[in-house]
């Protein structure tokens, strides 16, 4: 890190140099399922239902990226810091070919199980159709989302950041042209948003390819450094499964959210994929918020520099709770004229709209579960980052939303998620209060 930068300028001028490119690579992702569910809504509620379905599928499929990104991501920043490049090229081909491999090989058993999978995340008869067009292009198409998070994990860490969210942003802009392009000018229906996404995934892979193998890149990728190594894949692999299991884990929990929502009709099913997708704009800006505060806490932490990690760790939870309610005043106020983007049908309306008010109750403390999990990681604490991540989605919402539906029917299935996140915001505070008293002794 530039340490004149980290020294002398303001915490805010940091916080948003920092966070503002990782906010972006966050919301394409969301930008991509955003722009397909609203050209796919004029297909109607049964179209929009497939989408639903194929969402946690496609988190799945980041988190493949991840296992093998992030983790080699984490030291080929170190490796560069200590000048050793040879080896930061090992990891960094080890990541991108293993991601390739680990890519085409998860096609083969969601292709052969694509009827058990879709109808476990809740696709009902007159959805599993218009499901299966999509994921037949979306799922051989996949290995392209896998290579595009490795590469842009492997980006970020030799600080290409613009590289990274230029590439991401060429990719969804393509994606917004393509959608109206192949569903309804070439009439191929939700087939078509699956090519368009695609196409444009293909799109990023190749700029982030030509940038690998340039002169621009300080490392490469290059199949010549690739060298399988039992322990360098365990290190990588260990730091990158907790992201695996967390958008595992986020995958199944949307899934059986789905399936909750089943016994109510494919309106119910539209709905909810709906909301997730309208929810995980505002939850994606923090979450990028949140990678890039993490780096320089680290930093401060690392350097001894306590009250400046002070400074920045309020600041960032004054910025993201701000942003969190103002985001949560809209989305109660404006939920109906929101879901409208997405539908007409009056039965999806109805139930989106009572959704999105009912998510957005505990949105305001978001921010603050989400900060503290990125400063856990940034101080070493892993334990405790983890058992946060994993409780949103996993330890609280699973056993939650297999229990409530049955109890309260539709709203059962409607609160199951804003139970998991009070829940969850409950712990923070715990881990919180801890960790303030042990800085305390801080010098």
């Amino acid at each position: 890190m530039n340490e004149k930068l980290m020294s002398e300028e303001s915490v805010s001028k940091i916080l948003l140099k920092f966070g503002i490119p990782a906010i972006v690579g966050f919301l394409i992702t969301a930008v991509y399922n955003f722009v397909d569910a609203i050209f796919v809504g004029g297909l109607g509620t049964s179209a929009m239902g497939a989408l639903s379905v194929a969402f946690p599928i496609s988190m799945i499929t980041i988190g493949i990226g991840l296992i093998l990104g992030s983790g080699a991501a984490s030291f080929v920043s170190r490796l560069l810091g200590e000048s050793d490049i040879k080896q930061a090229n090992v990891m960094s081909a080890i990541a991108f070919w293993g991601s390739t491999f680990l890519g085409l090989i998860a096609i083969i058993p969601c292709m052969i199980f694509l009827e058990e999978i879709l109808r476990f995340f809740g696709a009902t008869d007159t959805i599993l159709p218009f499901a299966k067009e999509y994921m037949y292009f979306f799922i051989p198409g996949s290995v392209f989302n896998v290579i595009n998070i490795a590469l842009n994990h492997l980006a970020r860490a030799e600080g290409a950041n613009k590289t990274s969210m230029n590439t991401l942003l060429i990719g969804a802009v393509l994606n917004i042209i393509l959608d109206p392009i192949f569903i309804y000018t070439f009439h191929m229906g939700i087939g078509g948003a699956a090519i368009a996404t695609v196409i444009s995934q293909i799109l990023s892979t190749i700029l982030l390819l030509r940038f690998f193998y340039s002169s621009k890149s300080i490392i490469k990728i290059s199949f010549r450094y690739f060298r399988l190594s039992k322990q360098i894949l365990f290190d990588i692999v260990k730091i990158g499964t907790p992201n695996l299991v967390v958008q595992i884990l986020s995958g199944v929990s949307i899934g059986l959210i789905n399936s909750s929502a089943l016994p109510y009709g494919d309106a119910a099913v539209a709905a909810m994929g709906i909301v997730n997708r309208i929810f995980a704009i505002g939850s994606y800006i923090i979450i990028g918020f949140s990678k890039g505060f993490q780096p320089i806490a680290g930093y401060y932490y690392g350097a001894k520099k306590y009250e400046r990690l002070k400074v920045i760790l309020r600041k960032s939870l004054n910025w993201t709770f701000c942003f969190c309610l103002l985001l949560t005043i809209i989305e109660i106020v404006f939920a109906n004229p929101i879901v409208s983007i997405f539908t007409k049908e009056a039965n999806v309306l109805q139930i989106g709209v009572h959704a999105l008010r009912v998510y957005s109750i505990v949105f305001p403390a978001f921010g603050f579960q989400t900060i503290y999990i990125g400063l856990f990681i940034a101080l070493g604490k892993g334990r405790e980052s983890l058992i946060l991540s994993l409780g949103r989605q996993g330890i609280f919402l699973i056993p939650i939303v297999l229990i409530l539906p049955t109890l309260l029917g539709l709203n059962g299935v409607i609160y199951s998620q804003p139970i998991a996140d009070l829940l969850t915001i409950l712990l923070t505070v715990y881990f919180g209060i801890r960790l303030k008293k042990s800085m305390l002794s801080w010098d």
